[in-house]
């Protein structure tokens, strides 16, 4: 099955952290670009990072020095430190497989004051 999960999720207060977790199946994991997005209430969806199958890292401009995005290959896997939670972090989170039109269902993260 074609799909991808993500899990972590959850309330966290100013300052907290998670991490979040993508499962992928059905693809080509090894050789695809994995992107971690966001969609706040009336935004819209914004690139948070991504990571190249060889594990160059890109990152939004208001994440940088707080997120890490890594994968595992040999598990299918993509995941998102996420360190010094800020309110305006509140979202849901989306893993997608860059270049294809594969999304997760989300994973919704509330930043507390």
């Amino acid at each position: 099955q074609v799909q991808l999960v993500e899990s972590g999720g959850g309330l966290v207060q100013a300052g907290g952290s998670l991490r979040l977790s993508c499962a992928a199946s059905g693809i080509f994991f090894s050789l695809t670009s994995m992107g971690w997005y966001r969609q706040a209430p009336g935004k819209q969806r914004e690139l948070v990072s991504s990571i190249t199958n060889r594990g160059n890292t890109n990152y939004a401009d208001f994440v940088k020095g707080r997120f890490t995005i890594s994968r595992d290959n040999g598990k299918k896997m993509v995941y998102l430190q996420m360190n010094s939670l800020r309110p305006e972090d509140t979202a849901v989170y989306y893993c997608h497989a860059e270049g294809t039109g594969l999304w997760g269902q989300g994973t919704q993260v509330t930043v507390s004051p």
